[in-house]
């Protein structure tokens, strides 16, 4: 049983929801090298969030951004927490409605994910910056 740690930085992303699947597999490929394992991905942050769901219709994506949107809406009345502008406790309550963590099974080098699955970097704040991700990976190889 292999133990594979590390921290990786993904690129900085525009306030929405962004398939990262590839980017991670670039990033870390060390999953190339497991034959059966699980690959937990934790978010750093507490105001974005990780999601596996639809990666191929770009309308998914849209329509997740406009309904969180419409659930928790920045509205300056009903936050006291907004010392880093509208977006900071709404930003909080999507990353903790979604949760920064995921696990994945790999399976001959490769994340078993379904047809149109991909993963998720849900991007809440409206002028982030770069996000970081540990990573760890429990496998034979």
């Amino acid at each position: 049983m292999n133990i594979i740690q590390k921290t990786i930085v993904l690129n900085p992303k525009k306030r929405g929801f962004h398939i990262i699947t590839k980017e991670i597999i670039q990033k870390v490929p060390e999953i190339s090298t497991i034959s059966k394992g699980i690959c937990s991905l934790f978010l750093l942050h507490t105001s974005a969030s990780l999601s596996i769901n639809e990666n191929a219709d770009p309308t998914v994506r849209n329509d997740m951004e406009n309904f969180f949107n419409r659930t928790v809406p920045e509205n300056p009345n009903l936050y006291q927490h907004t010392f880093e502008g509208l977006d900071d406790m709404t930003s909080h309550i999507k990353s903790s409605m979604l949760g920064v963590s995921i696990t994945i099974p790999i399976t001959n080098g490769t994340f078993q994910l379904g047809t149109w699955q991909g993963i998720y970097l849900c991007e809440h704040r409206n002028h982030a910056s770069s996000r970081s991700m540990c990573i760890t990976i429990l496998g034979s190889e």
